[in-house]
């Protein structure tokens, strides 16, 4: 082997490096991921110049004003950024191929050239005439938008060097290549190298970047796990690309909170917001039908009603078959054990499937009485109130405890005509008396459970 090059082992799923090849990862246990690499060791040391320039700050002397954020001008967008672009920033959107990501970008760049900041668009995958034919379809665009197709991280650093545009966007990651690795592009070391060079620029020009990564079969984009670390946002493209809404998910940032969603809808002219998610995720709900109910789940400090459906019928395996669409089955294996065991609801010999309309998902335990009066209802073929409105968590000893920002969920009722809550007493207690809505508080779910039988 020449001098100064030496032979590692990556894995594929997780970026594990190791010096020889194994059959499993030890990070993330999967097998068969590992694949050799050439790696040649360089200096990266920097001149006497640049490490005298980097000498350290005192933090009072930096001054930081609200108005340096950019606004998108799209309002789901910039509230999962956590109020506007922050410059200098790296942001990292992943998702499903044909979910949208970057028809997103492509109008994020639209918005901002037309606000006159100039957006450097370079893209790896796409020719201009591909790119033109995309952006026909979304509007007009002001002639701030510059287009580049290439993969060679060389030329695309000195053109983001030579033109100093205020955002770049880079699609994707995976097609990025550095000449002075061996690997191929999309490997581990690519796609790391390609990051760091990208992220040194983004700090050192104070240029947003927005990188498009591809995701793996289990949903995570693809490449080593330090993408994601080395990255200052993380947003998530989920949805089903065959219908018509999609949901823009935060899961790390450094400007702003996690907990906030976006959502869009896609139509022929591109993504479109959806200013109430609640009123979009109730649309189309059946009437009169058992084992149908709304429930108010908060995503940051947004509440959003979703209707909870479940269905319990007879069954003939020995095993009853239990399944969970839109959260988690083990969630709901836990409250069909808290049915048996606090209501005496028999479900040893029934199936019981569970989903949340609108394909979103939810993790929050404040649909969990949702659940139950849902499993409940199909279970007994009795319709619940189409008025009706549930949120609390359930216990195993059966007892609803409070959640938080009850006030804003019952407005949020209140604002689609909804005329009855069953919420915790201990949340009802604090809210006190609502005009022109029902608050029943509850303290166990055996309560809720005869407020719908009555």
């Amino acid at each position: 082997m020449a001098k100064g090059k030496t032979t590692v082992f990556y894995c594929q799923s997780c970026g594990h490096e190791s010096a020889k090849w194994l059959g499993q990862c030890p990070a993330c246990r999967e097998w068969n991921t590992f694949v050799e690499e050439t790696i040649e060791k360089k200096s990266a040391g920097r001149t006497a110049k640049e490490r005298a320039a980097a000498g350290p700050v005192c933090l009072s002397s930096i001054e930081i004003k609200e108005q340096d954020r950019i606004s998108t001008r799209m309002e789901e967008l910039d509230r999962v950024l956590g109020g506007g672009i922050v410059p200098g920033s790296l942001v990292l959107v992943g998702g499903d191929p044909g979910i949208g990501k970057s028809t997103l970008l492509l109008q994020v760049c639209r918005h901002l050239s037309a606000d006159g900041k100039e957006v450097l668009y370079i893209s790896g995958e796409e020719s201009l005439k591909q790119i033109k034919l995309r952006a026909e379809r979304i509007g007009h665009f002001s002639d701030r938008l510059l287009l580049l197709c290439e993969t060679n991280l060389e030329i695309i650093g000195d053109t983001i060097r030579s033109r100093k545009p205020d955002a770049v966007i880079i699609d994707s990651i995976q097609t990025m290549y550095n000449e002075e690795l061996s690997s191929a592009p999309g490997s581990v070391s690519q796609v790391r190298e390609s990051t760091s060079v990208l992220m040194q620029i983004a700090k050192g020009l104070g240029v947003s970047v927005f990188i498009v990564g591809h995701v793996t079969k289990e949903g995570t984009v693809a490449g080593p796990r330090v993408l994601e670390h080395m990255v200052d946002t993380v947003l998530y493209f989920e949805g089903d690309r065959h219908a018509s809404y999609r949901i823009l998910r935060g899961v790390k940032n450094r400007f702003g909170s996690t907990n906030e969603i976006g959502v869009f809808e896609m139509r022929e002219n591109g993504l479109s917001e959806v200013e109430n998610p609640s009123e979009f995720m109730l649309s189309g709900r059946p009437e009169q039908a058992s084992g149908s109910i709304v429930a108010c789940s908060m995503e940051g400090t947004r509440p959003i009603l979703l209707e909870i459906q479940a269905l319990a019928c007879h069954s003939t395996l020995a095993v009853p078959r239990r399944t969970a669409a839109g959260m988690d089955y083990n969630r709901v294996n836990l409250l069909l054990a808290v049915l048996e065991k606090r209501l005496n609801l028999k479900l040893g010999n029934s199936d019981v499937y569970v989903n949340i309309a609108g394909g979103i998902r939810i993790s929050e335990p404040a649909i969990d009485l949702g659940v139950v009066l849902a499993v409940v209802s199909s279970y007994k073929n009795r319709p619940i109130d189409e008025k009706t409105l549930v949120f609390g968590e359930v216990g195993l000893s059966g007892e609803v405890r409070s959640v938080s920002q009850a006030s804003q969920r019952v407005q949020e009722a209140k604002k689609l005509g909804f005329t009855t809550v069953i919420l915790p007493e201990v949340c009802r207690e604090q809210i006190g008396q609502v005009e022109g809505i029902r608050l029943c508080g509850v303290r166990t779910a055996g309560d809720a459970v005869r407020l719908i039988d009555n």
